[in-house]
């Protein structure tokens, strides 16, 4: 009893932030699975253009393994129902469309070269 007397803070924090991890969780799995495929799409274009950023050109190989280490960290019930063939097409779907925003969006491209933005 003195336990919980002593330390009421850190239990309180403790049960505040399973509260809010358990309403985000709700809130994603509430969403029809096309919108929780784009929100994987949407990270994934995140990945990548770090990876990028990271590893530069030349890299495939590296910057997939990557990817697919921070896709196990950041979903990991995701990542046990994906095979690696699907993720790799996700990703290469992610390197196309980041590829378009190099080409067209200047700040994009000077934060993955690691240059001030003109």
């Amino acid at each position: 009893m003195d336990f919980i007397v002593n330390n009421w803070y850190i239990i309180v924090a403790i049960l505040a932030a399973l509260a809010v991890a358990g309403a985000v969780a709700y809130r994603y799995f509430k969403l029809p699975s096309t919108e929780q495929l784009a929100k994987v799409r949407e990270w994934l274009l995140y990945a990548v253009t770090e990876a990028e950023r990271e590893l530069g050109g030349g890299t495939g190989k590296l910057k997939l393994r990557q990817v697919y280490d921070l896709f196990v960290t950041r979903f990991p019930w995701l990542a046990k129902i994906v095979s690696f063939e699907l993720f790799s097409g996700l990703v290469d779907d992610a390197l196309d469309e980041m590829r378009e925003m190099l080409k067209s969006n200047t700040a994009v491209k000077a934060l993955v070269e690691g240059k001030p933005a003109e």
